[in-house]
C-alpha cells in the first residue's frame, strides 16, 4: 500500500499544453509566472511546478536564463519547494529539456516514466482566431508527434540531475506501463526510495480519465513499490477536480494549476492558480484531510532541502 502521508499539493503553473489564446489568466513572463507560483505557495501549495515562455510570444522555452529571472524570486517569498519540469515542450531535445534543472539543481524535478503520443491537436480546432501566429501549428503537429523517453535517456537525466546534483524525481507516468519503467529504475539500483509518483489521466495518447483506471494503476503500483512510495494525481480538463479529489479518498496527494486546466467549474475560466489550489485545498480539508506543509513534504519525499539549490 502507497505510504498515508498528508495531501501533498501541487501546483502547475502554466506548462507547455495551454497557449496563450486560451485564457488571460495563464502567466507567460517571468513576473507572471513568479507572481502566480508565489499566490499558489500561500493558497496551499507545497509543490510549485515549472516551466518557462517567451515573455514576447508566450511560447514555450527551455532557455535557463528565462528560468533564473523567476526561480529566486519564488524561493525567495515562499517555502515551497520548486519543481523544474524535464517534459519541456513537444520537439525539444533532452538535453533541452533538462537543461534549466542542470543550471538550478532544485530539490525535485518531473521525470517522464515513457513514450507517447502526446496529443493536443484537437485543441486547434476550438479557436478561430489566435494571439499568436506559432499556437495553432504547435497544436497541430501532435497529431504526428512522439514525446521520446526511453530507457537510454531516463538514465541519462538521472546521471545528470540526480547522481550529479542530488535532485528527487516525480515520475511522470501517463500509463500503466510507465510504472513498470519506473519499477525498472529502483530494482536495478539506479534510484533510491522513497519513491514519487505523479499518475497523469485524460492526455490523449496516455490512459483515459476513468476511476477504474485510477484504482488499476493504485494497485498495480502497490504490487510493484509495496510502501515505498507516495502517489499524487492530476487530470486533465474537465477532470481535473473530481480526479483529484478520488485520489485524496485514496490516500494519494494532488496537483492542480493552468498547466493541467484551465478552468475552476463547467465553463468558468479560472482567475489563477491560486483559486484552484484554495479550491482543492478546501474539498480536502472538508472531508477530514491534512494538508502538508512544504517542509512536511520534504520529509515525506526525502528532498534535498532549499538550501541546497542553486538558484
Amino acid at each position: 500500500m502507497a505510504k498515508r502521508t498528508k495531501v501533498i499539493i501541487s501546483c502547475a503553473v502554466t506548462g507547455s499544453i495551454h497557449t496563450p489564446t486560451m485564457s488571460d489568466a495563464l502567466p507567460v513572463t517571468p513576473d507572471e509566472i513568479a507572481r502566480e507560483s508565489i499566490a499558489a505557495a500561500e493558497a496551499g501549495a507545497a509543490i510549485i511546478h515549472l516551466h518557462a515562455r517567451d515573455p514576447k510570444t508566450g511560447a514555450p522555452t527551455p532557455d535557463p536564463n528565462v528560468f533564473m529571472q523567476f526561480l529566486p524570486r519564488i524561493k525567495q517569498s515562499t517555502k515551497a519547494i520548486v519543481n523544474i519540469s524535464t517534459g519541456g515542450a513537444l520537439g525539444m531535445s533532452m538535453d533541452d529539456r533538462i537543461a534549466a534543472a542542470v543550471r538550478a539543481e532544485p530539490e525535485i524535478t518531473s521525470l517522464n516514466m515513457g513514450s507517447m503520443n502526446f496529443a493536443i491537436f484537437n485543441l486547434a480546432k476550438r479557436y478561430d482566431k489566435w494571439k499568436h501566429d506559432w499556437e495553432k501549428p504547435y497544436l497541430e503537429r501532435t497529431v504526428d508527434g512522439i514525446f521520446p523517453n526511453t530507457f537510454k535517456t531516463i538514465d541519462y537525466v538521472i546521471t545528470q540531475l540526480a547522481d550529479k546534483r542530488g535532485v528527487k524525481f516525480e515520475h511522470e507516468c501517463y500509463d500503466v506501463g510507465h510504472l513498470y519503467n519506473t519499477q525498472y529504475f529502483y530494482d536495478s539500483g539506479r534510484l533510491k526510495p522513497p519513491i514519487f509518483l505523479q499518475f497523469i489521466f485524460g492526455i490523449l495518447g496516455g490512459i483515459g480519465a476513468d476511476l477504474d483506471h485510477l484504482v488499476h494503476m493504485k494497485n498495480t503500483a502497490d504490487k510493484l513499490f509495496g510502501n515505498d512510495y507516495v502517489f499524487s494525481v492530476l487530470a486533465a480538463g474537465r477532470h481535473q477536480m473530481n480526479f483529484t479529489t478520488q485520489a485524496a479518498l485514496l490516500g494519494g496527494s494532488v496537483r492542480v494549476g493552468l498547466e493541467d486546466s484551465l478552468y475552476i467549474g463547467k465553463g468558468k475560466l479560472a482567475d489563477s492558480n491560486a483559486q484552484q489550489v484554495a479550491k482543492i485545498r478546501r474539498i480536502c480539508e472538508e472531508l477530514s484531510l491534512e494538508i502538508a506543509t512544504p517542509d512536511e513534504a520534504r520529509t515525506i519525499l526525502g528532498t534535498k532541502g532549499g538550501d541546497a539549490v542553486k538558484f
